[in-house]
């Protein structure tokens, strides 16, 4: 670990703050502050991702090193690490918010690893920088546990995702007041090491455009010649042609990673500019959750729960919102309205296409018919609403009614289904709906010319059996804070290979229990971490 190969580009090439103390400030004309982050008690390695590893060319070994985890709790700065704080702004549930900025995250600097790849490492709650504002920079195990093992599963998944390389105890607690109705606790404090090749996100445009003087091209010159590298051509070199591509690029990756949200049943639950990755990544694991019962209107953030402007089925437009305020901040250096609308009307084309597809191929369909597919979609979709239906579990059991005989056994397939439903017996309504569903799926399904294995394997290729269920996290979090961080581990591990059977693990794919309907950490979370 002490012979990675470091390139803080970021800090190179970009202004930094002037000055070097660390206090709760405005940062004007800065890209970044330099920090330090605070020495921990008595950190203790909880778990590491080996895949993470690798992308920075680590053992095992190296993980299991006391140096590994003295480096990722912060407490040791091996050679080249520059840390560092950025500095952006960005609109929160929709009103500008000004200076935001890494509040609770720490840049160690940029790693090439020996595949010429560029990883930025960045420490969650390792003390307070100039951007914590009242906060203390520090984050509680609660949340560092849904955010490493979050970042995982979401890769495994297939869904566009930053990484966490590692997840510590600090051996200190941290205040907290988890529903923010004046009853702080002590809580257990964590370190999760994030590895990403950038962490840029909307805001950090959002807020230069608002600074005096050319900081605004620097930093989108910098982001496509370090982050887009593909776009720049140094004959031509960078302008208004090259910026209206890197922006269609943008939305093309942010439209694309939504896609993938819906297909697993993710809900971000805080999709605040200032949370968008410029790489079409999933970043930010804060109040986010899994659909237990399938509700568009579902938001796992307590923040959200009178407005659900955040809800899963909001989720593509307010990334499409989020794209216009980007545009926003770029439109000084296209100076031109008509090209960027254009990219953002291809926006809602892509996404209706892009997540009609996703939706066929749940079904196990090898190709989209259209108007056929659009209507099966929205029967679907309405028997949903009329029932309790865990998403996960119904379309993996729809996958086995290809085991049937060649005529439609209605009873027989909802024989199937039925492990999916929260209710003992369906309604009147409900049945009437889900056969007539059946029936037009068999319909359907008799015209693709797949055969009955091939569809099967097709569907289980994008339907997961494994998710991180809200309930299984809060679970793993409740024995991680006794010590006991077997919990987190086994999640790890079942998800790492989540489209597999893993009969020994039948008791991770199990619908939500009764018990965590309305449980804190289960039904909803707070922002508090």
């Amino acid at each position: 670990m002490n012979t990675f190969n470091f390139d803080n580009q970021f800090v190179q090439q970009l202004p930094a703050d002037k000055v070097t103390e660390n206090y709760p400030r405005q940062v004007q004309g800065a890209c970044y502050s330099w920090v330090t982050p605070k020495p921990m008690q008595s950190p203790l390695l909880v778990a590491y991702s080996a895949e993470a590893a690798a992308l920075i060319d680590l053992s095992a070994a190296d993980c299991e090193s006391a140096n590994f985890t003295a480096t990722f709790s912060g407490n040791n700065a091996v050679e080249g690490m520059q840390p560092y704080a950025t500095c952006y702004g960005g609109h929160q549930f929709g009103n500008w918010a000004g200076q935001l900025g890494d509040g609770r995250a720490i840049n160690l600097g940029e790693v090439i690893n020996l595949q010429g790849e560029r990883w930025a490492l960045q420490l969650k709650g390792a003390g307070p920088t100039p951007y914590s504002r009242t906060a203390d920079g520090l984050a509680v195990l609660r949340s560092s546990v849904r955010e490493f093992l979050c970042s995982e599963a979401m890769y495994h998944l297939g869904v566009p995702t930053t990484r966490a390389l590692s997840l510590m105890t600090t051996g200190e607690n941290v205040l907290r007041d988890v529903m923010y109705d004046g009853n702080p606790a002590p809580e257990p404090g964590a370190v999760v090491c994030r590895l990403a090749p950038s962490f840029t996100r909307f805001g950090h445009f959002q807020y230069y455009a608002q600074q005096e003087g050319d900081l605004l091209k620097k930093f989108v010159d910098y982001t496509i010649t370090t982050d887009f590298p593909h776009l720049f051509n140094e004959e031509t070199g960078l302008g208004k042609e090259i910026y209206l591509k890197w922006f269609e690029e943008v939305c093309t990756s942010t439209c694309d990673m939504v896609v993938e949200w819906m297909r697993v049943g993710f809900v971000h639950g805080v999709m605040n500019t200032d949370n968008m990755s410029i790489l079409g990544l999933t970043i930010d694991y804060g109040p986010y959750g899994w659909l237990e019962s399938y509700d568009t209107d579902w938001t796992p953030n307590t923040t959200d729960s009178q407005h659900h402007r955040y809800a899963f089925g909001q989720q593509a437009q307010i990334a499409h919102w989020n794209l216009y305020q980007l545009a926003n901040a770029i439109y000084p250096l296209i100076d031109e309205v008509t090209p960027l609308e254009k990219i953002l009307n291809n926006y809602a084309d892509r996404y209706a296409k892009k997540w009609l597809m996703m939706m066929t191929k749940k079904l196990g369909f090898s190709s989209v018919k259209k108007e056929t597919d659009t209507d099966l979609v929205k029967q679907l979709l309405a028997f949903f609403s009329q029932s309790e239906t865990d998403m996960t579990i119904f379309f993996r059991q729809l996958a086995k009614i290809e085991s049937l005989e060649e005529s439609l056994n209605i009873e027989l397939a909802m024989g199937f289904l039925t492990p999916s439903f929260y209710v003992d017996e369906l309604s009147a309504e409900a049945k009437k709906l889900l056969t007539e569903w059946l029936t037009s799926y068999w319909q359907r399904r008799q015209q693709d010319p797949v055969t009955a294995e091939q569809r099967t394997m097709l569907m289980n290729r994008v339907n997961p059996k494994y998710v991180l269920r809200n309930y299984l996290s809060q679970l793993a979090i409740d024995k991680s804070e006794q010590g006991d961080h077997s919990g987190v581990n086994e999640l790890l591990e079942v998800l790492r290979t989540p489209y597999d059977e893993q009969p020994e693990k039948e008791h991770l794919n199990e619908k939500r229990p009764d018990w965590a309907k309305h449980k804190v950490g289960c039904s909803m979370l707070s922002c508090s971490s």
